[in-house]
């Protein structure tokens, strides 16, 4: 089993791979030897390999930080593996026809780049075989999204959201009194007294908001007088922030607003327009996220690494 590292966790975030632009890996992989094997399929170390070169402007890292930047790309390509067993049992196989298709669409693309389907094949460091085996496992994953989360759930899912997928963002900035998880019902009570007695401050305009984060906030934002920039509604701030300050009035400063992190006072300070969105056209983005928003695809690896067996050989 041999696949471009671009193609690694086709389903999954590729966020991870950030990590291994850091270093060039100075260990020798054994060629031909499995690296791990996941329910009797192996996962070769050139596997492993191509995953590590592909990142840019490598520079040397400690050996300690390198094996665990290897550890890290394999469980990558473990999960990969995993998640494309599941689809081979859950869902049907692909048509021949259908991954055509996509390749014609793909087509069209590189021709409005001046680029061949052959240079493609070459700077993505993969094979017409290995590319229609992606493909078709893509498409395996929208087909089992489909059985998963039918059209009702996803209309339901698009209007409760629609300002993300409209596009609109705020720029807020905040103050922070961190509680820890465990906190007890006395620290929880002094912590709520002490953002009250902040708000109180602010809105009596006794101090400005951006002095008062300078001053009391428990966030590295304080550095900036609280802000924090622009967001969307959904998968950069935690869902009460989120819903707290897309909710807010410019320039107001809101009510307090616990979540995970502790309690906090929020100001938005702008707000854009986005863009009108039509559901029809992005309903099956619309899944996507929606699978992304309920952790679907790590629910499934977590659920199938409890009897899948997987041996590894790293060390």
């Amino acid at each position: 089993m041999s696949r471009s590292s671009r193609n690694w966790q086709f389903l999954g975030s590729l966020a991870i791979l950030a990590m291994f632009a850091l270093s060039a890996p100075a260990q020798q992989f054994p060629p031909g030897k499995p690296a791990a094997v996941v329910n009797g399929e192996p996962i070769l170390f050139s596997d492993l390999k191509a995953l590590m070169d592909d990142r840019p402007s490598p520079v040397p890292v400690p050996k300690q930080q390198e094996e665990a930047m290897a550890k890290a790309a394999l469980e990558v390509i473990i999960e990969d593996q995993i998640m494309r067993q599941f689809l081979r049992k859950t869902v049907a196989p692909i048509p021949a026809a259908d991954v055509n298709k996509e390749l014609a669409s793909l087509g069209e693309v590189l021709k409005k780049q001046n680029k061949t389907y052959e240079q493609f094949l070459r700077e993505t460091k993969q094979t017409d075989e290995v590319l229609r085996k992606d493909i078709a496992s893509r498409l395996q994953w929208k087909a089992f999204l489909k059985a998963r989360i039918n059209d009702s759930m996803c209309k339901k899912y698009y209007d409760d959201n629609k300002i993300f997928f409209d596009k609109v963002t705020v720029r807020a900035s905040h103050i922070l009194v961190k509680l820890n998880p465990n906190a007890s019902q006395a620290e929880k009570q002094g912590a709520y007294n002490k953002i009250m007695a902040i708000r109180q401050e602010i809105v009596a305009k006794k101090i400005d908001f951006g002095e008062a984060a300078k001053r009391y906030s428990d966030c590295p934002s304080k550095d900036k007088l609280g802000d924090i920039g622009y967001f969307p509604y959904k998968f950069v701030v935690v869902e009460p922030f989120a819903r707290a300050a897309f909710s807010l009035p410019l320039h107001e400063v809101s009510n307090v607003v616990a979540t995970d992190f502790g309690y906090h006072l929020i100001k938005v300070t702008d707000r854009t327009k986005g863009e009108a969105s039509n559901f029809e056209q992005i309903k099956e983005g619309i899944r996507e996220v929606y699978a992304q928003d309920v952790d679907l695809y790590s629910n499934i690896i977590s659920e199938q690494r409890k009897t899948a067996k997987v041996e590894v050989y790293l060390k």
